[in-house]
């Protein structure tokens, strides 16, 4: 997307409003050229480019933005009865946002049906703007949480709307690049919401010094209103935008506007391609009309049918594949990960920033390639690199976990009897836990504690006993369990028990010491981690979107898409859930294989059963999947 796209898009928006009021398909309306109509067209695709653009940006943006204004959130939100907000009240602000995305998730794709794909975007959009206010000028509680609420609806519905919407409506030969805009501005909405943290943690640092706490309470208060305050403006965009594209053409045919269909064929394709599409609607409508049954009558077609179950069962594979690359917890858990492979904290966390600076670079990669090489090529070179990228963190890894010790036993002795556990780990503290055997006092070490309160574990940062400035590790039950059962569910799933974890013992599940591998161990971990983000970006980050829907026919592509990501956010929350747990007691390198070994399942999907979808037209891809055409 060139700087220009956006001046041609501003200059052809009259010629875009005037098709969006006299859409009718009787182009011969306007008065210009063919070439100034080729122009429109043009102007037209990109922006509506642009617009869903804006839709993975509100939705990166979202995703990203509570880790930076959280702890400031925190700290100077103040009740009516001049109390601060409690550990459960801030979780539950934050699983609004899951439980929004979940509702919207399951029922945006029904809702998509009956309203319309452009519908259903704008109100998302609508429902972002209505938000934003609404959080960044709360006082009250209970607006914070219905804030956020709408915030996940919003973007839980741009999830399934949004590619939905790019799929039907560009042409075959630009599918790919939309889809793949989509996730590149996802990107960059999670970059710039830690950018936009880090610069305000920056300046809330040098107000602290200044000891002056008025000021520093002042200076947190408007850090998180403000971050919220600047995600209005994409919002505003995304909602006016959207109002400016016309609505689906496969939606409005489905509809039986057949007349609005080819308008809005039109208005991005030219009068051959459009006829093209058109006809192919209506053959496959057709099809579905003239089944019959065994006793010579006409009949539904059933959804068990081939053609339905085949591409939903593989969009779900890969879906579920796309998770289980470990994508989450390794952007999760990134510095910490790169602490424990031998770097220093500070190095550790711009490694960090790195990690993401990778994925936001190496998209655009992919929107280059995905509409020229395929979707096929893409995601099994993608995958192929995820195997062999995660293959080497694991063998390094491995060979530094082999020197580590499990000192539990006398960690667990020291918890208090209020069960808690407070330690300042430093090269003495090492000296103790360790057996005297074979230790050399001068080896720096780094130390993570799995921890655990009934059903729910938690784990400790990893800590260098060299550390310059050395924060005790504190555990504590409000940092283990979740504050409410919305967490609960998406954590540890339906069987946990919230309320016997509220009383249970702190239990010490594993305590590893560890020399500190070689800083030079820790640059090769990063580097590797840095190959696996960039294949993961130029492969799965964009295909999957295209997968999940192009894959799917007309009839249950909505419906299909909302189950298969409903499907996809289960596979999430088991991993999450099993990732400490694994790394404790197994260590880095069992997660890492484990990884790969998903990939490898994810490679052979893609390289041999999935079919190439490139310069296909929706229609097309669905007759594939029937059998009647190879």
């Amino acid at each position: 997307m060139d700087i220009p796209f956006l001046f041609d898009c501003l200059a052809q928006l009259p010629l875009i409003w005037d098709l969006e009021i006299h859409g009718n398909g009787n182009v011969t309306k306007m008065n210009t050229s063919t070439h100034s109509m080729g122009t429109t067209k043009i102007a037209y695709n990109r922006f509506l480019l642009l617009v869903a653009g804006l839709g993975g940006l509100l939705y990166g943006i979202d995703v990203g933005i509570i880790s930076g204004v959280l702890p400031y959130l925190e700290d100077t939100f103040t009740l009516p009865d001049g109390t601060h907000l409690t550990a459960q009240q801030i979780s539950f602000i934050v699983a609004a946002v899951y439980l929004g995305t979940v509702i919207s998730t399951l029922f945006a794709g029904w809702l998509a049906d009956k309203l319309g794909r452009r519908t259903m975007m704008t109100l998302s959009g609508v429902l972002f703007v209505v938000s934003v206010p609404m959080i960044a000028m709360a006082h009250a509680y209970w607006l914070l949480v219905l804030g956020r609420l709408l915030q996940g609806i919003s973007v839980g519905a741009i999830g399934v709307s949004g590619p939905l919407y790019l799929a039907e409506c560009l042409g075959a030969s630009s599918r790919g690049k939309g889809t793949g805009i989509f996730q590149w501005m996802l990107v960059l909405g999670i970059l710039l919401a830690s950018l936009l943290g880090l610069f305000y943690s920056m300046h809330v640092d040098n107000v602290a010094r200044l000891g002056d706490t008025t000021k520093l309470f002042a200076v947190k208060e408007s850090a998180w209103r403000s971050v919220f305050w600047a995600s209005l403006l994409p919002g505003l965009l995304f909602a006016v935008g959207t109002c400016l594209v016309a609505e689906s053409p496969r939606w409005l045919f489905r509809r039986g506007n057949k007349n609005a269909a080819h308008a809005a064929l039109l208005r991005s394709r030219d009068s051959e391609q459009a006829e093209k599409e058109l006809q192919e609607m209506e053959e496959t409508a057709a099809e579905e009309r003239n089944k019959v049954s065994s006793t010579g009558e006409k009949t539904a077609e059933s959804l068990l049918h081939r053609k339905y179950i085949v591409p939903f069962i593989l969009a779900c594979v890969i879906l579920s594949c796309n998770q289980a690359t470990g994508i989450n917890s390794i952007i999760g858990y990134n510095a910490t990960i790169l602490i424990q492979a031998g770097l220093g904290d500070k190095v550790a966390h711009y490694g960090s920033v790195i990690f993401n600076l990778v994925n936001f670079l190496a998209t655009p990669i992919a929107v280059f390639l995905v509409d020229r090489k395929g979707r096929k090529f893409l995601l099994s070179v993608g995958t192929a690199g995820i195997v062999i990228s995660m293959a080497c963190v694991g063998l390094l890894f491995l060979n530094t976990e082999k020197t580590r010790v499990d000192v539990r036993e006398k960690l667990q002795a020291m918890v208090t009897t209020n069960q808690t556990l407070t330690l300042t780990f430093n090269q003495e503290t090492a000296t103790n836990l360790l057996p005297a055997q074979g230790l050399n006092p001068s080896t720096p070490f780094t130390m993570t504690m799995i921890y655990s309160y009934g059903d729910f574990s938690a784990a400790t940062p990893a800590e260098r006993s060299d550390a310059l400035a050395t924060t005790p590790i504190e555990i504590k039950r409000d940092d283990c369990i979740p504050g409410n059962k919305v967490i609960a569910f998406f954590r540890k799933g339906p069987f946990a028990d919230l309320d016997a974890a509220r009383s249970a013992p702190l239990r010490i599940d594993n305590a590893y010491i560890m020399p500190v591998p070689a800083e030079r161990n820790g640059w090769l971990t990063a580097v590797a981690m840095y190959v696996y983000m960039a294949f993961f970006a130029i492969g799965p980050g964009v295909c999957v979107w295209l997968a999940l829907s192009e894959l799917m026919p007309t009839r249950i592509r909505s419906n299909g898409m909302s189950i298969a990501l409903v499907i996809n956010q289960i596979v999430s929350t088991t991993i999450a859930g099993i990732f400490l747990p694994t790394v404790g007691k197994y260590g880095y390198s069992t997660m890492f294989f484990f990884f790969g070994g998903c990939t490898v399942i994810y490679f052979i999907t893609a390289a041999f059963f999935l079919p190439e979808t490139r310069g296909k037209t929706l229609e097309e891809i669905e007759e594939y999947f029937e059998g009647e055409k190879k």
